[in-house]
């Protein structure tokens, strides 16, 4: 059953914009500068204690061109406290005026929101710059913002703090495999066409034995693997659009068949849905004892750094031991994926994933083999399994996922723009780091600044997802925070941790509004050309009877649908709100004549926009 009405309500609401507009027309609009909802100088700001801060000229005897005022404030143990009244419940910026001459490297300066501490890295700087300190979410009303001394000796001149301009989710489908199947094409196409206006709804199966003694969701007998997705079903009247594998009991030492390849492939040639790996591969713990490809019983084996001599700086040097175990681990995964490729199954792949671990670039912080060698080791780790796979092998079915996290180190762990094609963090703070104002029950935070991190990470170029998680983010906090996550993918339950049905990880209801919510992208609403979509699809209309309509406008060249300005892939609101905008801006020439030309006259005007709706309408004779 498709979700219809609240998409007839938007073109409702686009109705009504398009008819002012045209007695409005010709509009000429500029953009409007973000509102700025607080300014003060740091001087004259309040310690927590009351009191007036000590002013500054300079530092012991430095002077620090630039600032304004009578002077400005030098954290050494004093907190700066400021009320700062919200219009809305929403995404704020908080820029200081501010220098730092301790660390050329950068120093770590800490800003609390209403008692929620955030540590942000500063840059070195002589003289006043600005410094923008990032986007955090506000309540309506009073919010309580410090800067804190905790480590950071920064220097604070003034603060403005405004309504906060989010960028643009705009990505190119290309893939980094130019050599890509047609499968992961039309994937990739059908990916970054909903990334920023929905989310992709995910439930990652138990590996091994799966639930066969047990099912911690209470069935009896055990459903097995499909535990979890019944589990959703009997809940929530749907199930989820991905289904999350893992390929680790494919590996030399104890390996065996779990049929995780033929579940992958029944999950998208016989249900339509969408698959995605990881790979949780596993070394020998006693890997100097080791002969390479001999049978090693699981108990033997690990993907722990501190239970291994397995040296990770080796598996990229040809000839040494380690080398060649990687290269047989490799083996045994592509062994699979050409099964996949030869069924026409793409897959969205993670491996080697979470390698960070904790910040560090060397290693230390490391939860996988993998990362146990630092960051340069894993970027060169990543390039060869990616090398090996396309070239040795010749996969080009998989979509390759890269999982980061945002500390101020996780930059110099990615592999680089030519080997990622998405990026994911794994999501698990149920308890801890809570945001939304709300003191109990599973934190469902949307964790906006981790999310805008990782977009800028790669400039905006690569999407973003969840590709594992405990709570999933409230449709309201998503959508209050602009954290658009291309996907979710919450873990499974294995009757100590239910990730999915325990109440404490969560909330039944808040989930029940998500995956019944527009929002929500669920398996039922994946198009019937989720992998044939080389060229233009079809455009399809909201029906009131829950039943899909195809009919066409007229279609443009190759790779353009008539009206279809955010590229979706289908005409609905979002166009007629695009084309509002443009129109009202002037800029008629921001999207190609082939997708808004619609009546054929070789311009864009009022009367496109009105043929337009007239479409989304129903009344296709117009």
């Amino acid at each position: 059953m498709r979700k219809y009405n609240r998409r007839l309500a938007s073109i409702a609401v686009a109705a009504a914009l398009c008819a002012g507009m045209a007695q409005a027309m010709p509009i000429t609009m500029t953009a409007n500068a973000a509102e700025v909802i607080f300014q003060a100088e740091c001087e004259d700001l309040m310690t927590t204690d009351g009191t007036s801060p000590q002013v500054w000229t300079d530092i012991y005897g430095q002077v620090l061109p630039g600032y304004t005022g009578d002077g400005f404030v030098y954290l050494t143990n004093e907190t700066l406290t400021m009320t700062v009244e919200a219009p809305a419940d929403g995404m704020y910026e908080i820029v200081v005026h501010y220098a730092q001459i301790l660390d050329t490297a950068g120093r770590n300066q800490t800003i609390s929101i209403n008692g929620m501490d955030y540590m942000i890295s500063s840059p070195y700087s002589d003289s006043f710059i600005d410094f923008d300190m990032g986007r955090y979410r506000l309540k309506e009303g009073e919010n309580t913002i410090q800067f804190k001394p905790q480590y950071g000796y920064g220097c604070y001149d003034s603060v403005t703090i405004s309504e906060a301009e989010m960028p643009e989710l705009s990505v190119d489908s290309t893939l980094v495999d130019p050599n890509a199947t047609p499968e992961t094409q039309s994937l990739m196409n059908y990916l970054s066409s909903v990334y920023g206006k929905n989310i992709i709804s995910g439930q990652q199966e138990i590996y091994g034995n799966g639930h066969t003694e047990d099912s911690p969701n209470g069935y009896d007998p055990p459903l097995g693997y499909e535990s979890e997705f019944e589990w959703i079903h009997d809940n929530f009247g749907v199930y989820p659009a991905i289904r999350g594998f893992d390929f680790m009991n494919y590996n030399p030492l104890y390996g065996w068949d779990d049929q995780t390849t033929e579940r992958c492939i029944e999950w998208v040639n016989e249900r339509g849905g969408i698959a995605t790996a990881c790979w949780h591969i596993n070394v020998p713990k006693d890997f100097a004892s080791y002969t390479v490809g001999e049978e090693v019983d699981w108990q033997g084996a690990t993907y722990k750094p501190d239970e291994t001599d397995f040296d990770t700086a080796n598996a990229i040097v040809p000839g040494t031991k380690e080398y060649e175990y990687v290269q047989l681990a490799i083996e045994d995964l592509a062994e699979q994926l050409l099964r996949l490729q030869e069924a026409n199954v793409p897959i969205i792949l993670r491996p080697y994933h979470e390698a960070e671990g904790n910040s560090n670039t060397d290693g230390s912080g490391s939860w996988f083999w993998w990362g146990k060698a630092g960051a340069e080791v894993y970027k060169q780790l990543w390039i060869q399994l990616y090398t090996t796979l396309t070239e040795e092998y010749d996969l080009h079915n998989i979509i390759w996922e890269y999982n980061s996290y945002d500390y101020a180190t996780s930059p110099q762990w990615y592999p680089g723009d030519e080997y990622v094609d998405i990026v994911g963090y794994d999501k698990y703070n149920t308890v801890y780091n809570r945001h939304d104002g709300n003191t109990s029950g599973p934190n469902e935070d949307a964790i906006s600044s981790t999310f805008y991190t990782l977009v800028d990470l790669t400039d905006g170029k690569k999407m973003v997802s969840m590709p594992e998680n405990d709570t999933v983010p409230s449709l309201e906090n998503i959508q209050v925070e602009k954290a658009y996550w291309l996907y979710f993918c919450i873990w499974y339950d294995n009757g100590q941790d239910n990730f999915l049905s325990g109440t404490d990880k969560n909330d039944p209801e808040t989930l029940k509004e998500m995956y019944q919510s527009e929002f929500c992208i669920t398996l039922d609403e994946l198009p019937d050309d989720l992998y044939t979509n080389t060229d233009v699809r079809p455009i399809t209309t909201a029906a009131t009877d829950d039943t899909s309509t195809t009919s066409t406008i007229t279609t443009a060249e190759e790779h353009y649908l008539l009206g279809d300005f955010d590229r979706s892939g289908a005409i609905d609101g979002m166009d007629i709100s695009l084309a509002r905008q443009t129109l009202m801006q002037s800029d008629t020439q921001s999207y190609p004549l082939e997708i808004s030309d619609i009546n054929g006259d070789g311009t864009f005007s009022v009367a496109d926009m009105t043929q337009l709706l007239h479409f989304l309408l129903g009344d296709t004779a117009s």
